[in-house]
């Protein structure tokens, strides 16, 4: 028996890796931007597609993840005294810290 294939459509997916595997996050409220609320595979309000031109932000030390954009623009406002928009920590970037068993 032969096989021959006539077409082939491939489908990807793709999500950013905030680092955060909450079990307690059912209803993945913990996969969107906490200033915008939009979701992290989307990108923020101020770009038109997601991907490197809209970069995740930097992990705070506070643990909070927020599009790079969204969080520039908070910073930049008076009202936010340069504190974390969830938690008002005083906003301290988190180095990443690179898991090596991941293969």
């Amino acid at each position: 028996m032969k096989v021959v294939i006539k077409n082939w459509h491939a489908i990807a997916q793709w999500r950013w890796d905030t680092g955060s595997n909450d079990p307690d996050d059912a209803d993945g409220e913990g996969d969107v931007c906490g200033i915008c609320r939009v979701p992290y595979e989307g990108c923020c309000p101020s770009c038109k597609m997601p991907g490197d031109d809209c970069p995740l932000s930097a992990l705070g030390e506070c643990s909070h993840v927020f599009h790079m954009h969204c969080l520039l623009q908070w910073i930049g406002t008076a009202a936010s005294k340069q504190q974390c928009p969830m938690d008002r920590r005083q906003w301290v970037t988190a180095e990443r810290k690179v898991d090596s068993t991941r293969s």
